[in-house]
C-alpha cells in the first residue's frame, strides 16, 4: 500500500522529535512526513505538490490564494495540529479539501499556564527573580494580594475554562463565568455562577479569556469594555490574541484602569512568536511598548507546551490522517457550515 505523504509546515525541533517517535509505530501510522521550517504561505504552498495531506499550526494562514494552490496540487486533507481554526479560510476549501483539527489535547496545560501568569503577576515573581540575581533582596514594590476570597471571571467554559474553574475553586476564589452556551450541570456541580458579561466585567478581580475567536468577539476587550471593568483588574489571555485590542490594553495600563496583564497570545504574533529575535530589535512598536510595562508578562504562545499535550497533539493529528485515508472517516472535521458558513 502506498505510504501517505504529509507536508508539515512551521515545524520546530520538538515537533519533529515527537512526530518521528510516534509515527514510528509501523502498525498504526508510519507515514512519509516531510518537515518544512517556514510557515505555509502563498510562496511555500508550492512545496505541497505530490503530498496527500498538509499539516499546519496556528500561524500558518490558509488564505484563499493558499487554498487555491493546495487544491491545484491535489491535497486531500488539511490537518491542523491545534484546536483553533481561525487561521483557515474555510470558505475557500469547502467541498475541495477536508479540514481536521485537534479539538482537545491537554486543557490542564493551558489552564495551569493561566494560573502561572496570575501568580507571577500578583506576587511579582518575575521582578523578584531579576532583583535577587543582582543581590537586591528588598521587597518594596512586590506587594501582592490574597487570591483567597477574590473573584475571577472566566470567559468561555469549554474544557480549558472548566479546568481553570476547578483550580480557582481550590484557591478559595468565587468563580463567575460567561459562555454563550452555559453548562448548568457544571454550574451546580462545581459551585460556579454563570452571569452576563456586564456583571462579570464589573465584579471580577481577575478576568481570564478562554473562548474561541469568532467574528463577533474580535477585540471584545477594547476601550469601551475596559471602562466597565473593576479598576485595577488583572487580565489573562491564553486564548487568541485578537480577543484583545492591544492599543486599548496599553491605554488601560497607562491610566491604571488595568492593574496587570498576562498574555500568552498577541493579535499580531504571527511574525514573532515561536521564533528567536534576541539579536535584533522588535519591529512591532505596539508589542515593544507592551513589553515595557513591569506589570505585564508576555509568553510566546507556550500555554499548551507540555509533554502530555505534545503527545496528545501528535497522536490525534496522525490518527486524523489515518482515519481519513484508511477508513474514510473524519472524526474531527471542521465543517464550514457548522462553523458559521452559509
Amino acid at each position: 500500500m502506498k505510504r501517505i505523504k504529509i507536508a508539515m509546515f512551521d515545524s520546530k525541533p520538538y515537533d519533529r522529535e515527537y512526530f518521528e517517535r510516534i509515527n514510528a509505530n509501523e502498525k498504526k501510522f508510519n507515514f512519509d512526513i516531510h518537515y518544512f521550517a517556514p510557515h505555509l504561505t502563498e510562496d511555500t504552498a508550492q512545496l505541497t505538490k505530490g503530498f496527500d495531506a498538509v499539516c499546519v499550526f496556528v500561524n500558518d494562514i490558509v488564505t484563499p490564494e493558499v487554498a487555491s494552490i493546495l487544491v491545484e496540487n491535489r491535497v486531500k486533507l488539511l490537518a491542523l495540529r491545534s484546536a483553533g481554526f481561525n487561521n483557515v479560510d474555510l470558505r475557500s476549501v469547502f467541498q475541495k479539501i477536508h479540514v481536521v483539527r485537534v479539538p482537545a489535547y491537554s486543557p490542564h496545560a493551558v489552564a495551569e499556564h493561566a494560573v502561572a501568569l496570575m501568580m507571577a503577576l500578583n506576587r511579582k515573581t518575575h521582578r523578584a527573580y531579576f532583583r535577587t540575581r543582582d543581590n537586591n533582596f528588598a521587597i518594596s514594590g512586590l506587594l501582592g494580594f490574597d487570591m483567597y476570597g477574590k473573584t475571577i471571571g472566566i470567559i468561555g467554559t469549554g474544557k480549558i475554562g472548566k479546568a481553570l474553574a476547578g483550580i480557582m475553586k481550590g484557591f478559595g476564589m468565587k468563580v463567575l463565568a460567561f459562555d454563550l452556551y452555559p453548562d448548568r450541570n457544571f454550574e451546580s456541580k462545581e459551585g460556579i455562577e454563570y452571569v452576563d458579561l456586564e456583571y462579570l466585567y464589573r465584579e471580577s478581580d481577575i478576568i481570564s479569556l478562554h473562548c474561541p475567536l469568532t467574528p463577533e468577539n474580535v477585540h471584545m476587550i477594547n476601550n469601551d469594555s475596559i471602562s466597565r471593568l473593576k479598576k485595577g483588574v488583572m487580565i489573562i489571555n491564553t486564548g487568541r490574541g485578537k480577543l484583545i485590542n492591544t492599543r486599548a490594553l496599553i491605554e488601560g495600563l497607562k491610566n491604571h484602569s488595568v492593574g496587570s496583564a498576562g498574555l500568552d497570545v498577541y493579535e499580531e504574533e504571527g511574525d514573532f512568536f515561536f521564533e528567536d529575535f534576541s539579536a535584533e530589535p522588535i519591529g512591532d512598536d505596539v508589542l515593544a511598548r507592551l513589553m515595557t510595562f513591569p506589570n505585564v508578562i508576555v509568553t510566546s504562545h507556550q500555554a499548551f507546551f507540555t509533554r502530555e499535550a505534545l503527545e496528545s497533539i501528535v497522536n490525534t493529528t496522525l490518527e486524523n490522517v489515518r482515519l481519513f485515508f484508511e477508513d474514510n472517516e473524519l472524526r474531527n472535521e471542521i465543517c464550514y457550515k457548522c462553523a458559521g458558513g452559509v
